[in-house]
């Protein structure tokens, strides 16, 4: 198939990239280079440096002909979500409402879509299933959520086929390729910053929280398999429906747990500083994941907490200043 990867540039984008080249897919890259890599960017695709609010050139791109879209092309940052509420509305529900109507000028027939599980807000039960009531507490989590609604009524006035996997935590690296954002604000990378001395220290926001250590539970996904998940999720996706499932392992760990495993990891030192809990931070977020196991055939290959580590370990190594090393 000839597939079009938006935000390809990115972590995920660029990891899945390279997947669907492994199996035999030709691939364009779209990217506006803001936030992404061009160093990221597998050589064997062909990148287009284009801003999704860029209507007219997403029409173009997209009129070339595709079998499939997938969409990873978003702002992602919470605390910036709440600050500026209006970026996040006009660059991922905006730049989405442009990628939708080119695929259906184009008739492009098929969609995934990166979601996220801060469409859940903070869930009433854990762990947490798609049938979960949507309720974001920021304009990240509510930005992909009134992504996903319009999605929906595209696939049922269009035809579309699409899938909207809601991710929990992503980990890891593929390889060559890994994590590099700035600011970065995701737990695991910082320990490592920590560990190569670009960190003083790791601080735990909330140690009162009602678990076993007292410290927030997240359930992680190694990004190898969450990259698989993508390739059923196309495979999957029906005309004129629109599927949501969870992405996660269905299993959660501490802050201190993730600390600790680093540290055995590395075989570092991992020093920490104890933090007033972040408005907005739910106690555990889980998965339930049995719907996406049942619908996609999916299962994670990688899911020992260390291996995620291990190869965010080994990429920090080899790149400590992530792509301007």
């Amino acid at each position: 198939m000839k597939l079009l990867v938006t935000g390809g540039a990115g972590y995920i984008g660029s990891i899945c990239t390279r997947l669907l080249l492994g199996a035999g897919h030709e691939v364009v890259v779209l990217d506006s280079l803001e936030r992404g890599h061009r160093e990221a960017v597998a050589p064997e695709a062909r990148l287009v440096v284009a801003d999704l609010l860029d209507a007219e050139r997403v029409r173009a791109t997209v009129a070339e002909g595709f079998d499939g879209v997938l969409h990873f092309a978003a702002l992602a940052l919470v605390a910036e979500s709440v600050e500026h509420p209006e970026r996040y509305y006009r660059t991922n529900v905006g730049g989405t409402l442009n990628l939708l109507e080119a695929m259906t000028a184009a008739g492009t027939p098929r969609l995934v879509f990166s979601s996220t599980c801060a469409v859940y807000g903070e869930p009433a039960e854990v762990p947490i299933s798609e049938r979960a009531p949507t309720r974001p507490v920021n304009a990240y989590g509510a930005s992909k959520l009134a992504v996903d609604h319009m999605i929906r009524d595209f696939c049922t006035a269009r035809g579309l086929g699409a899938v909207s996997l809601r991710y929990f935590n992503v980990a890891g690296a593929s390889g060559a390729v890994g994590e590099h954002h700035d600011p970065e604000t995701h737990l695991i990378p910082n320990i490592l910053k920590t560990v190569l001395g670009q960190r003083e220290r790791v601080d735990i926001y909330g140690t009162d929280y009602p678990t076993p250590d007292g410290t927030a539970i997240r359930d992680y996904i190694h990004i190898d398999d969450l990259a698989a998940a993508h390739l059923l999720a196309l495979e999957h996706a029906p005309p004129g429906a629109h599927q949501i499932l969870n992405l996660g392992n269905g299993s959660g760990f501490s802050v201190r747990e993730v600390i600790q495993a680093a540290g055995r990891v590395t075989g570092q030192p991992i020093p920490t500083a104890e933090r007033p809990r972040r408005s907005g931070d739910p106690p555990m977020l889980v998965a339930a994941a049995e719907l996406i196991r049942t619908q996609l055939g999916w299962k994670p290959e990688k899911p020992e907490l260390e291996q995620m580590i291990a190869d965010a370990w080994a990429f920090a190594q080899a790149r400590p200043r992530g792509y301007l090393s």
